[in-house]
């Protein structure tokens, strides 16, 4: 059961947004991701603050058959429903608005959301870039937004261990709204290099899911 912890940033300016700790393990039916989301030490806020939580169940097929968000007094509960179907709660718990789009899953800031699409796609080095449609929750008020993304699998390396060998992937993942390109390196369940993530700390390897040839 890898466990470990994610330092978080925006991509563009750097600006830190935090920490993830996180652990997460494939079961019988599926992989489940659970975290929680602190202040980044140092900051303002006080030290490791918390800040919010996700836990992400995925289904034997990578489908979100349980996801729950919150970041602060905000909170969104979800799953692969028709599309994808969500219930988002205002910080004062006398509102909730429902969304479904038809859409593939979800994403987000968290690494999660990363192994989750992998997952989902399934690709192979060989194989052309896939289009996927995600409802995407941004910070820091879980607001929904569908975008749609292409991603290619473009390498898949296996690197010797002290312990079983390990298999890196890189994938390179396509904005189609705006033509830009970023690369996404995950081994087993675990997101190695991202855009606005860093790998701070790994206590176990990733594990490996079983996947094509």
């Amino acid at each position: 059961m890898p466990r470990g912890r994610y330092s978080l940033h925006d991509p563009h300016d750097h600006t830190p947004l935090g920490e993830e700790h996180f652990q997460c393990a494939p079961g019988p039916s599926g992989w489940r991701y659970v975290s929680q989301l602190t202040t980044a030490p140092g900051e303002p806020s006080g030290s490791s603050d918390p800040i919010g939580s996700v836990d992400l169940a995925l289904d034997d097929l990578g489908r979100p058959v349980r996801l729950e968000l919150r970041r602060g007094d905000w909170q969104v509960r979800g799953a692969a429903l028709d599309g994808v179907t969500w219930v988002r709660t205002d910080p004062t718990g006398t509102q909730a608005t429902e969304g479904n789009v038809r859409a593939h899953a979800f994403t987000g800031t968290s690494p999660a959301f990363l192994v989750a699409t992998a997952r989902l796609l399934r690709l192979t080095p060989s194989a052309a870039a896939t289009r996927v449609r995600l409802v995407a929750f941004t910070d820091p008020v879980l607001a929904p937004r569908t975008v749609d993304q292409s991603w290619a699998l473009v390498n898949r390396e296996t690197h010797a261990t002290d312990n079983d060998p390990l298999t890196v992937e890189e994938y390179q993942v396509t904005a189609l709204d705006t033509g830009e390109q970023h690369s996404v390196h995950i081994a087993g369940d675990v997101v190695l290099a991202a855009p606005g993530i860093e790998l701070e700390d790994l206590q176990s390897p990733p594990s490996q899911f079983g996947r094509q040839s």
